[in-house]
């Protein structure tokens, strides 16, 4: 029997996020201390724990089918590699920084400047867009410390929270690309294959959405019940479900989480009462 085989990085955050989505979609891994591949008890699915930066060459070679990637690492290593979905965690950016103590206007302050990061393609070919030409260092660890001891000018880096770039007196100046997980998929897939991956991508989906969504119950008073709806998107339109007290309806819906705040305080003004949220762990559509 085929098995769908899935590249998802060795150790780190994106490792973390990668097997809880993946037991989110009921997938059990038998994996033990430093295991470089292993097998779902309960799914067609077997994973590969690998470095990161190896992931690209994996899926263009057909070793693995898929891979859970940051989108950043397929701008660098892998354009020529499509993805069929974003994930919607290890969000960050590609950014430039300089010292706080530089005055910075436009990406012309590079010209003929030093570079230092691990991402040469990344940076390279969006300053060639801006028509500044600059010296690229390559450095695969530690890129933030560069202008410090003076190896370069300015960095190109991950950056997530802007921390580590405020604690060595950098400032981030060009964001190049905004990045986030994404489920990316070889070119050399076979159709058997395709198939699982259908299956296991449907169960991505319904996990996202429950992530992205909350289950709204409310009571509301029946003489304003079509002004409380109209606040509700719904998946096709609100419950509504009449309670043995006279005159109210009990009124169920599910909204963006995204959106929380505004719908409960517009329900609020509309007359809803005793209005309780809960999460929705999976969401089949």
């Amino acid at each position: 029997m085929s098995k769908l085989k899935i590249a998802i990085q060795k150790s780190g955050r994106l490792n973390e996020d990668s097997l809880k989505l993946i037991k989110e979609c009921g997938i059990s891994i038998d994996n033990g201390k430093d295991q470089l591949k292993a097998s779902a008890r309960n799914f067609p699915l077997e994973v590969f724990y690998l470095r990161n930066g190896d992931i690209p060459q994996y899926l263009r070679d057909g070793v693995v089918d898929v891979a859970i990637i940051g989108e950043n690492t397929l701008v660098e290593k892998g354009t020529d590699i499509s993805f069929i979905e974003k994930l919607g965690f290890s969000k960050c950016r590609v950014s430039l920084a300089v010292p706080k103590s530089q005055e910075y206007s436009n990406t012309n302050f590079f010209n003929g400047k030093k570079i230092a990061t691990s991402y040469p393609n990344t940076v390279s070919n969006y300053l060639e867009q801006k028509g500044v030409k600059t010296d690229i260092h390559l450095i695969n660890g530690s890129v933030e410390i560069a202008p410090n001891i003076g190896l370069a000018d300015g960095i190109c880096d991950l950056v997530s929270s802007g921390s580590t770039l405020f604690k060595n007196n950098l400032k981030e100046v060009e964001v190049i690309l905004t990045s986030e997980a994404v489920l990316a998929v070889s070119t050399k897939i076979n159709n058997e294959t395709q198939k699982i991956l259908d299956t296991f991508q449907f169960r991505i989906k319904s996990v996202l959405k429950g992530r992205n969504s909350r289950y709204v119950l409310l009571n509301a008073p029946n003489d304003k019940l079509e002004d409380i709806i109209a606040v509700l998107p719904g998946m096709k339109s609100p419950t509504v479900l009449p309670l043995a007290k006279e005159g109210w309806s009990s009124v169920h819906s599910v909204i963006n989480k995204n959106q929380f705040w505004e719908i409960i305080d517009e329900l609020k003004l509309k007359g809803a009462e005793g209005i309780l949220v809960c999460p929705i762990e999976k969401m089949v559509v």
